[in-house]
C-alpha cells in the first residue's frame, strides 16, 4: 500500500513538472560557435522580456546546427555559412524544409600574437600560409620562425567559409586544402587562447572574438589594394575582403514562439545586441 501511494505521488509529481515545462515555451537554438555568444545575448534579453518563455542556445558548429535541425532536435540552427545542397536534400528526405534568415554580418578576422611584427597580409599570402606553401614568418616580413597554423574543425562554418573564400579564392574547381600540419581546434575561443600564448601562431575567427590578447591583421585583396582591418564600418562598406552573412535556419517559415524569437533578433533591439557583441547589423 505504501509503495502504491509512493508510486502515485511520484507520477503526480512528474506530471506536474511536465505540465509546468509545457506551459513554458521552449526554443532550442544550436549551431555556429561564431554566433553562440550573440545567440546567448539574444536569448537572455528575450527571456528577460518574456519570462514565460525559455530559449536554450548551444554551439557545436554550423554543421552540427544543420544536423540538429534536420533531425528535429533543435528549433533554430545558427550558421556562419550557407546551407549545402546535400543538407537541403537530406532535410527534404526527412520531411523538413530549411528556411533561411539573414540575422547579422561578420568580418572574419585573421589574428596573430601582439608580439608578432607582421601586421598586414594579402589574400594570396593568407592562402599560401594556411595551405602550407609559406611556412616561415620571414617569408612574409616577420621573424625567422616556423608558422603555427590554427584552424577551426571541419564541421565549422567558419572553417568552410575561410577555405572557400581564402584558400580557394572563390574558385569552385579548386581543391586547395589546409596544410596537413594545421591544428584543428574546437572553438573560436580555443584559437584565441592559443594565439594569445604563442608568438608564432596564426588563426582566424569572427571579429567579435578579438581582444587585446590577439592582434587582427590588416588584409588586402592584392598587393595593389588597400590593407583593411576587420571593423564594423569596413564590413558595412564592403572594404574588408573577408566578410560574410550570419544566418538563422528554421524548419519552414517560422511560426509561434520560434517566429516570436526570430522577430526579436531582427528587431531594433535585437540588432542593437548584434552591434554590442561586435557584429554588424543587417538592419
Amino acid at each position: 500500500m505504501i509503495k502504491r501511494c509512493l508510486l502515485v505521488f511520484l507520477l503526480s509529481f512528474f506530471a506536474l513538472v511536465a505540465n509546468a515545462c509545457a506551459g513554458k515555451c521552449s526554443v532550442q537554438v544550436k549551431g555556429s560557435d561564431t554566433m553562440v555568444n550573440l545567440g546567448q545575448a539574444w536569448a537572455e534579453k528575450y527571456m528577460e522580456e518574456n519570462p514565460a518563455e525559455f530559449v536554450a542556445v548551444t554551439g557545436g558548429g554550423s554543421g552540427t546546427g544543420f544536423s540538429s535541425l534536420i533531425s528535429g532536435t533543435c528549433s533554430i540552427a545558427m550558421s556562419s555559412r550557407d546551407i549545402k545542397q546535400k543538407e537541403i536534400d537530406l532535410a527534404k528526405q526527412k520531411g523538413r524544409n530549411p528556411y533561411e534568415i539573414k540575422a547579422a554580418l561578420d568580418g572574419l578576422a585573421v589574428i596573430v600574437n601582439p608580439k608578432n611584427p607582421v601586421g598586414k597580409l594579402t589574400l594570396d599570402q593568407l592562402a599560401r600560409i594556411f595551405s602550407g606553401k609559406v611556412s616561415n614568418w620571414k617569408e612574409v616580413g616577420g621573424e625567422d620562425a616556423q608558422i603555427v597554423i590554427l584552424s577551426r574543425e571541419v564541421n565549422s562554418g567558419t572553417h568552410v567559409y575561410f577555405k572557400e573564400h581564402v584558400l580557394r579564392n572563390n574558385d569552385p574547381n579548386s581543391k586547395e586544402e589546409f596544410a596537413p600540419g594545421a591544428l584543428l581546434l574546437s572553438s573560436s575561443q580555443a584559437i584565441a587562447d592559443e594565439v594569445a600564448g604563442n608568438k608564432a601562431a596564426i588563426g582566424y575567427y569572427g571579429m567579435g572574438y578579438v581582444s587585446l590578447k590577439q592582434k587582427a591583421v590588416s588584409v588586402a585583396r592584392d598587393e595593389k589594394s588597400e590593407y583593411v582591418l576587420p571593423t564594423i564600418d569596413n564590413v558595412i562598406s564592403g572594404k574588408y575582403p573577408i566578410s560574410r552573412p550570419l544566418f538563422l535556419y528554421t524548419n519552414g517559415e517560422p511560426q509561434g514562439e520560434i517566429k516570436k524569437f526570430v522577430d526579436f533578433t531582427l528587431s531594433k533591439e535585437g540588432q542593437e545586441i548584434v552591434l554590442k557583441t561586435d557584429f554588424v547589423p543587417v538592419k
